[in-house]
Parts: structure tokens; sequence; C-alpha cells
């Protein structure tokens, strides 16, 4: 696991990288995410717990956290008698492309300014006492 920017730098990085990176994802998440990915059809909470082989609460759990970030997307699909279930997808992937992308650019402006007061801050000359 990276420590710094420059450990990120050096490593290759893959899209869950990214996820995990950006959103502190967990290891977790990366396996729910593929299942969805891979699915051929929207999945409920049972079926994918089914398929990582967990709780139905480890999974819903799993599932929350991918929904906050955006990365997936919940439908209400309602009985004829009453009653519903939900099942979830992926995101369009230029969506969540587009809010990374805002995410990075905000991040890079913060640094810039972080690096600007560095500048401002240590580029004076040391004041030297008189003896």
């Amino acid at each position: 696991m990276a420590n710094s920017i420059d450990d990120y730098l050096q490593e290759d990085l893959e899209c869950e990288g990214l996820l995990e990176c950006f959103y502190g994802l967990k290891e977790l998440d990366r396996v729910v995410f593929d299942e969805l990915a891979s699915a051929e059809e929207a999945l409920t909470v049972d079926e994918i717990a089914e398929r990582i082989d967990r709780e139905r609460s480890t999974a819903y759990r799993s599932v929350r956290r991918l929904v906050d970030t955006g990365f997936v997307e919940r439908e209400q699909i309602n009985y004829d008698q009453g009653g519903y279930y939900h099942v979830f997808t992926l995101t369009n992937p230029d969506e969540v492309a587009d809010e990374l992308n805002r995410m990075l650019n905000d991040w890079y402006a913060q640094v810039g300014q972080l690096i600007n007061r560095y500048r401002d801050e240590f580029d004076e000359p040391p004041v030297v006492a008189n003896s």
C-alpha cells in the first residue's frame, strides 16, 4: 500500500486503485463492484450476498458504500400486489469518470494553493543577526 503521493506515482494504478484512492473503498467493495460489472442484469442484495458468499448485512454495507460514492445505482421495483425491492447496477462509467475528474481538479487546486503558501513562506532569505 502506498504511503505518499510519490509512492502512488511509482505504482501501476488500475481503475480499482483509483476507486480505492479517491473513496477509500475496501477490498470487499471491489469484489461487489466486480460482481455487478460482470452481471448481465441488475442484482438484489440477496443475489450479491450469495455471489460473494457473505451475509446479507455485509453485502448491503458494501453496496451502500458503492451507492454513496456514486459507482452503483439503486432502482426500486414495485410488486403488482404491493411492496417493493431494490436492484443495483453500475453507474454509467462516463458519469463516474466526470466526477473523478472534478474531484481531481479540486484536489489539484487545493494542493497548488498549499505549494504557493510554502513558496511564499520559505522563499525569503534567512535573516542574519548582527553581533
